[in-house]
């Protein structure tokens, strides 16, 4: 598995700059398939003492590597992995590790598949693997430590911890592909692009909510953890900052939110979308493209204007709701002036005046009312017009 760069739709209101092409983590390669690493469940045994490795499990790894009677290293594997399991020690990602090595290593796919042992083999392998610990086992709501303690490099084993505290990522959703042929790196990475980061909305929907150094990061299947029934990409949340970490659960969904702040977060998230599609040619330059775009944000805060004013809110958040409403439609009017403009200096007098309601006091004030975050997150290094990602980096698993 493996997270490659990703390449998120333009965020003029979201995170900061973000750290490069691949963020600010290099681009590595992928490492065997199967579990996660050489890390075990227990790694010190009473008194703090560092429980001892299994020395099948190094057997089992040195034959992978070396591919030298391969069928020993996966049954050495196999054993080592039951021992591990019994015994509390360490070893239990070098078993797996030289299980799938020797395996690779051996033309057992075409030798046994018919007979159906190594069917039985893998099934063996592929439980232990999905044990607590491995990134297998991650789901939708977990969080997690990476043993290198940051997403960098390459790892098999994680260790899942409480949300509450800190954490290295948080998982907001996972993906299951469709069987068949690896459809190869270039489509996995794009199935990820799109669908991490619309389920990224699903899952925190609230903006301002999410740290301003947290990223979309993803774990990929590669062609070799394909061949063993990897079929799952799994969307995270990690921290850009160097050695950074996340604190608390970034979801803020249906599952955590009231009926009025959803309300509230699927209009104003809605218009936000239409803003992000912003053109990236200036209007002196191409001025139709922006004069289209403009009369779409005119629509859409039509639409979300009468969602807003349908909703029956709260009595405390009613007037707040209220005096949102009306710098809503001061800028739907203004939008609407925008999209009729015959030059780029009339247009942008009125795309000024459209976006003075963005984040303004009416906006906080509406927020504070239901209870939302009302800490309005910086824009360093973000511009309008643009197309920038603000994505995380890369770690091979």
């Amino acid at each position: 598995m493996s997270i490659p760069p990703p390449h998120g739709p333009h965020q003029p209101y979201g995170p900061q700059e973000p750290p490069g092409p691949y963020g600010p983590y290099p681009q590595g390669q992928f490492p065997p398939p199967g579990p996660y690493a050489p890390y075990p469940h227990h790694p010190y045994g009473p008194y703090g003492r560092p429980a001892p490795v299994n020395g099948v499990a190094i057997a089992a790894l040195v034959l992978g590597i070396l591919c030298f009677v391969p069928a020993l290293g996966l049954v050495l594997g196999l054993v080592a992995l039951g021992q591990i399991r019994k015994k509390g020690e360490r070893g239990r990602g070098m078993a797996i590790a030289g299980s799938v090595l020797s395996s690779v290593g051996l033309v057992l796919w075409t030798v046994t598949l018919s007979t159906g042992i190594a069917s039985d083999a893998w099934d063996t392998l592929k439980d232990a693997a999905s044990e607590e610990g491995t990134a297998y086992a991650l789901a939708k709501g977990d969080c997690f430590d990476s043993p290198t303690g940051s997403l960098e490099g390459s790892t098999y084993d994680v260790d899942e911890v409480p949300c509450a505290g800190r954490h290295d990522a948080e998982v907001f959703a996972v993906i299951t592909l469709p069987g068949g042929r690896f459809p190869g790196d270039d489509s996995v990475t794009a199935t990820a692009e799109d669908k991490c980061y619309t389920l990224e909305a699903e899952y925190a929907m609230d903006p301002w909510a999410v740290p301003e150094d947290a990223a979309v990061y993803y774990l990929l299947p590669s062609s070799q953890s394909w061949r063993f029934g990897d079929r799952e990409i799994t969307c995270l949340f990690g921290s850009t900052a160097d050695n950074g970490t996340l604190t608390g659960s970034l979801r803020n969904d249906d599952s955590t939110l009231d009926a009025d702040q959803i309300a509230f977060l699927k209009a104003m998230n809605t218009v936000d979308e239409v803003l992000y599609e912003e053109p990236e040619e200036f209007p002196e330059d191409d001025l139709p493209v922006n004069l289209t775009w403009a009369k779409d944000v005119e629509e859409v805060l039509g639409e979300q204007i009468g969602a807003l004013a349908g909703h029956g809110w709260e009595s405390g958040a009613e007037d707040p709701v209220a005096d949102l409403l009306a710098d809503l439609k001061a800028a739907r009017t203004a939008w609407a002036k925008a999209a009729a403009a015959d030059d780029a200096d009339t247009f942008y007098e009125h795309y000024d005046t459209g976006y003075e309601y963005v984040d303004g006091p009416t906006t906080v004030t509406a927020r504070k009312a239901l209870g939302l975050t009302t800490s309005v997150p910086s824009y360093d290094g973000e511009y309008e017009g643009g197309d920038e990602s603000a994505g995380g980096g890369e770690l091979d698993v």
